[in-house]
């Protein structure tokens, strides 16, 4: 399996799968998830394209530096990782935190991209949010990751889940979170130190804009995203009723089959504006 090293020297690790001819997709997890977070949608995309879904520093198999950690050097992780694939353009699909990644690669490298999704996520801080996440990174610091985990997990699973998997997440949350404590307070520390003028910018993202989100999450509520899709002038909302923040996998048909739908129209759009493009140049020749 691959590994990439960041504009900053940290190595970062990353895997493909499906189809190698296909389209690229590049998939980005949230705070305290790996990409085997991923598992259900990179099979789902496996038949029509090339997935490559990457660990965020501090977790899975890349680098655990200690200190804090910076959202907009984990833009340029990415970027460094679809270098390494040999992508020049890609779908970008981040949640909750990798959302707000893709947001940044949307405005800081919009070369790059041909389309976004973002799932569960925000462009803003709201005071109480930060709280909590300060909150979470003090308990993991100070109590451990299962401790902290079995706090986050009612912010995270919906009602109805957690009812079902609640006796399972004390044993489950060190697994699913896979990382040391240090690593996982550097995330929240690159989650509060977004400034919220990077809001501002999204009005100049213009390629489509897939924002998804779950009736039922309270940690990004509905409202976050009704906030992105007014910002972002080619974006479409889309919310899945019963779901909570973690969609893709409580909810995975209903995700996987509207992301498949957005995907199959943002191609086409991205291929119809190269044919555009290619017949203007030779037009011009």
């Amino acid at each position: 399996m691959p590994y990439v090293r960041a504009t900053d020297g940290v190595r970062l690790h990353y895997s493909e799968s499906g189809r190698r001819s296909g389209p690229p997709v590049l998939l980005i997890q949230g705070l305290g998830a790996d990409k085997q977070m991923w598992n259900l949608q990179r099979f789902a995309l496996a038949s029509k394209y090339r997935t490559i879904a990457l660990d965020n520093r501090g977790a899975g198999r890349s680098d655990k530096p200690y200190g804090d950690y910076s959202l907009e050097q984990m833009a340029r992780d990415a970027i460094s990782v679809l270098d390494h694939a040999g992508v020049d353009t890609a779908h970008v699909i981040g949640a909750s935190m990798g959302g707000a990644i893709t947001e940044i690669i949307g405005v800081r490298h919009a070369d790059r991209v041909r389309s976004l999704t973002l799932a569960c996520t925000a462009c803003m801080h709201h005071p109480w949010r930060k709280e909590l996440l300060a909150e979470w990174a003090s308990s993991a610091m100070e109590n451990g990751m299962g401790s902290m985990t079995a706090e986050a997990a009612r912010w995270v699973i919906g009602p109805r889940s957690f009812r079902r998997l609640a006796p399972a997440i004390g044993w489950m949350g060190p697994l699913a979170f896979a990382r040391p404590p240090h690593a996982f307070a550097g995330q929240v520390a690159a989650i509060l130190s977004i400034d919220d003028a990077l809001a501002d910018e999204l009005s100049k993202i213009d390629v489509p804009t897939l924002v998804i989100v779950g009736n039922q999450d309270i940690l990004t509520p509905r409202g976050d995203s009704e906030d992105i899709a007014q910002r972002i002038s080619t974006a479409e909302l889309v919310v899945i009723s019963g779901a909570a923040h973690g969609l893709m996998i409580e909810h995975a048909t209903t995700f996987n089959r509207v992301m498949l739908e957005f995907l199959g129209r943002a191609e086409q759009a991205f291929r119809t504006v190269g044919v555009e493009q290619h017949d203007a140049a030779a037009t011009a020749g």
